[in-house]
């Protein structure tokens, strides 16, 4: 699959966390930020991902997230 792919990730204790943006049910992990770099590639060029999701539109939720 050529392209780019952008991917969610952050730092929980001594892992790294993280899927790609297309793809958030499909989370991996790794050791170190490489490895986890190397772990979304491998989900990226494996067997086609089920209940695949694109971003068709955008909405405006100022003031409705978080509300207390």
């Amino acid at each position: 699959m050529p392209g780019t792919a952008q991917f969610v990730y952050w730092q929980e204790d001594d892992m790294w966390l993280g899927y790609l943006q297309d793809y958030p049910d499909c989370w991996t992990q790794g050791m170190s930020l490489e490895e986890l770099r190397e772990n979304l590639l491998d989900i990226r060029i494996s067997q086609p991902i089920p209940r695949h999701r694109e971003i068709k539109e955008s909405i405006n939720v100022k003031g409705r997230c978080h509300e207390e």
